[in-house]
């Protein structure tokens, strides 16, 4: 385990993603005092490359997260990226008692239910309900926009690959799993296909197709919660992922009074300050 250190930077932007590893460390903190950290919160928006230092495609922030997104972390020189990647590297170094978490070397069959849960949160309820916002809140009215969308950032993760494969015969040196399952190329591959492919010319068919999917993702977590407080049965990091989505879940149409399990859940856990304290850090100050 880590020692306690000031040595974190956090940077992020107050969506969905980048409020949940600020919740991580505020829960670790009021549980162990440690650790401190610094937030940087950086810009994700296009207009800004370029103009805006602190910008996702900024050429300083790419050396942390060669992906360009929000939330990346650095300790002590060792940059980590990814949400859920995040979260079990900080529960690794700093849940010396398993508060927020499952050992994988004390408990590795409960480590392995934690990781299963923490990957369909990542590869689930993240990219559809994501989609979903999008359709409902930001598309355009032509069809082609999903497509072109789907393929130009289908292109883009292929890019960071080409990037990260300069000098090197695998992703990461050696072959390994990272080959075999690389995680962002996956949904945005998958959804390029089907609007290429498969969708109808209307644009309402890409909103319903998305909440409607994410309304499935949710019935899971519903029959997950049936006789538990929380996913696992103790609140850690699976519930501090999937909250971070569940903030968002009624801008897509999906009130949580669908799933009675889920807002109880949900208001269980917003009742808790350090989640509060963790939202607040990522949020900038009003100018």
């Amino acid at each position: 385990m880590a020692e306690p250190t000031t040595s974190i930077v956090h940077y992020t932007f107050p969506t969905a993603n980048g409020t949940v590893v600020s919740t991580l460390l505020e829960e670790l903190k009021a549980v162990y005092g440690v650790p401190e950290y610094k937030t940087v919160h950086m810009s994700i928006r296009d207009a800004d490359i370029g103009k805006v230092h602190n910008q996702v495609k900024s050429g300083w922030f790419l050396k942390i997260n060669p992906n360009g997104r929000i939330p990346a972390v650095t300790h002590d020189g060792f940059s980590v990226f990814e949400t859920s990647a995040i979260l079990l590297y900080l529960a690794q170094q700093f849940d010396k008692d398993s508060k927020f978490s499952r050992s994988a070397v004390a408990d590795p069959k409960g480590y392995s239910e934690e990781v299963q849960w923490l990957f369909f949160a990542h590869g689930g309820v993240g990219p559809m309900q994501g989609q979903a916002n999008h359709f409902n809140l930001y598309a355009p009215e032509k069809l082609p926009y999903a497509i072109n969308r789907y393929l130009n950032e289908t292109r883009r993760l292929y890019a960071v690959v080409e990037k990260q494969l300069e000098g090197r015969e695998f992703l990461l040196g050696t072959y390994g799993i990272a080959d075999i399952k690389h995680g962002g190329i996956g949904p945005m591959h998958g959804q390029a296909g089907h609007f290429v492919l498969y969708a109808p010319e209307k644009i309402p068919y890409g909103a319903d197709r998305y909440v409607a999917e994410t309304r499935r993702l949710y019935a899971v977590v519903e029959k997950q919660l049936e006789g538990r407080e929380f996913l696992l049965g103790t609140y850690g990091i699976v519930d501090i992922k999937i909250f971070g989505w569940t903030r968002f879940l009624e801008r897509v149409g999906i009130p949580l009074e669908e799933f009675p399990n889920v807002k109880a859940w949900y208001e269980r856990i917003n009742a808790r300050p350090a989640v509060h304290a963790g939202i607040a850090t990522a949020t900038p100050p009003a100018n």
